[in-house]
C-alpha cells in the first residue's frame, strides 16, 4: 500500500509539473515590449522570460520616457504601434493611453493582493516600485550638514551649485517627483532649484559627481544607489527625506489587439501574470526595486522595509501628473533651466 501511494504521489507531482510547464509551452508567437527600465534589468528579464516562455519571441526596445513617448506619438499616425506591451515609468502615461483607446484590458484575478493603485477595468497594473530619494557621499560629507528633506534640498542656499537631479522633461520618474513636489510646495519650489543652480543630468553622472565631491547631495532613484553599493562596493548612501520619499509604481500595459504590432494578447496576458507572480516579483526585487505585492517578504538589497517607505511616502496625484503634465514641465523649464 505504501509503495502504491508513493507511486501515485509521484505521478501526481509529475503531472502537476508537466501541466505547469505545458501552460507556458502553449504560449507562442512574438511580443515586442517598450520599456524605460535600466538595461541591466532588461537583460535579466529577457533571460527569465526565455525560460518561462520558451516558445515566445520576446523583444525589448529601451528608451527614456521621453524617447518612448515620442516614438509612440509618431507611430500613432499609422493607427498601429510597434509594440504589444509597455513597462512605463508611472501610471500617468498609462492613463493617457487608456483615454486615447490604445490599451487592452487584462483580467488579473488576484488584483486585491496589490498594495498600490491599479486600473479597476484592467488597463494597467503596477509591477515594480522605484523610490526617489536623496543621496550623499559619507566619505566627503557628514549627513548632519546636509538636508533631511526634499524641501530643504530645493531651498537651502548653502547648496548652490552643489546639487543635481534628473530631467523631468525626459524622465518619467523625475517628472513624477517634480509633480509631487510642486503639488505639495507649489511652483515656488522650482524657483529654489533654479536659484541654487541645480544640475540636470543622468543618475550615473550625478553619482560620479558625488564620488568626486563636485556635488554634495543629489536627488536620485534609490535603485541606482543600491546597485552601486552592492555591485561596486560604493559608500554612496541614501537619505530618506523626512517629508517623504516619492514612490513611483511603474505599470505594465497591453496595447489594444487591433493596434498592436503582433496581435498576441494571449502572450501579453501570460507575461503580465508572470510579472505579478512571486517569481516575477522576486526578479523585480533583485533589480533593486520594491515589490507591488502586499506583505511580500523580499526587499531590495540594503533598502528599508517597503511598507515603512509606503507609510511615510509623499503622495503623487497621478491624475494631476497626467492632465497637467505640460504645465508642470513648462513651469519647471521656465523657473529652473531657463532661469539659470
Amino acid at each position: 500500500m505504501k509503495k502504491l501511494l508513493s507511486v501515485l504521489l509521484a505521478a501526481i507531482m509529475l503531472l502537476s509539473a508537466t501541466s505547469a510547464l505545458a501552460v507556458n509551452e502553449d504560449v507562442s508567437g512574438k511580443v515586442m515590449i517598450y520599456t524605460s527600465m535600466y538595461p541591466f534589468v532588461i537583460d535579466g528579464m529577457d533571460k527569465a522570460l526565455e525560460v518561462e516562455f520558451p516558445n515566445v519571441d520576446v523583444e525589448f526596445f529601451y528608451g527614456g520616457t521621453g524617447t518612448i513617448q515620442n516614438k509612440v506619438t509618431g507611430e500613432m499616425d499609422g493607427g498601429t504601434l510597434g509594440c504589444d506591451m509597455m513597462l512605463v515609468a508611472d501610471p500617468s502615461y498609462a492613463m493617457e493611453l487608456k483615454e486615447g483607446g490604445w490599451l487592452e484590458p487584462i483580467e488579473y484575478e488576484e488584483a486585491d493582493k496589490l498594495r498600490f493603485e491599479y486600473d479597476e477595468e484592467g488597463y494597467w497594473y503596477p509591477v515594480r516600485v522605484s523610490v526617489m530619494v536623496l543621496a550623499y557621499n559619507p566619505e566627503l560629507k557628514s549627513a548632519d550638514e546636509l538636508p533631511k528633506s526634499n524641501k530643504e534640498f530645493g531651498e537651502n542656499p548653502a547648496l548652490k551649485g552643489k546639487i543635481s537631479m534628473s530631467n523631468p522633461l525626459t524622465s518619467g520618474t523625475a517628472m513624477a517627483a517634480v509633480a509631487a513636489l510642486s503639488d505639495k510646495y507649489g511652483y515656488e519650489y522650482f524657483d529654489g532649484l533654479g536659484a541654487n543652480d541645480v544640475m540636470i543630468e543622468s543618475g550615473s553622472t550625478a553619482i560620479a559627481k558625488l564620488e568626486t565631491g563636485e556635488c554634495d547631495i543629489i536627488q536620485i532613484l534609490e535603485e541606482s544607489v543600491l546597485q552601486r553599493r552592492k555591485e561596486d562596493g560604493s559608500k554612496i548612501t541614501c537619505i530618506y527625506p523626512e517629508d517623504g520619499s516619492i514612490m513611483i509604481p511603474s505599470p505594465v500595459i497591453t496595447i489594444a489587439e487591433e493596434r498592436s504590432a503582433n496581435v498576441n494578447i494571449e502572450a501579453c496576458e501570460a507575461i503580465t501574470e508572470w510579472l505579478l507572480s512571486d517569481a516575477g516579483q522576486s526578479f523585480i526585487v533583485s533589480g533593486y526595486m520594491h515589490s507591488v505585492i502586499k506583505d511580500f517578504s523580499e526587499i531590495p538589497f540594503d533598502a528599508p522595509d517597503s511598507q515603512e517607505l509606503i507609510d511615510s511616502s509623499m503622495p503623487v496625484d497621478w491624475v494631476r501628473t497626467y492632465t497637467m503634465r505640460e504645465e508642470i514641465r513648462n513651469e519647471f523649464q521656465n523657473r529652473v533651466t531657463i532661469a539659470q
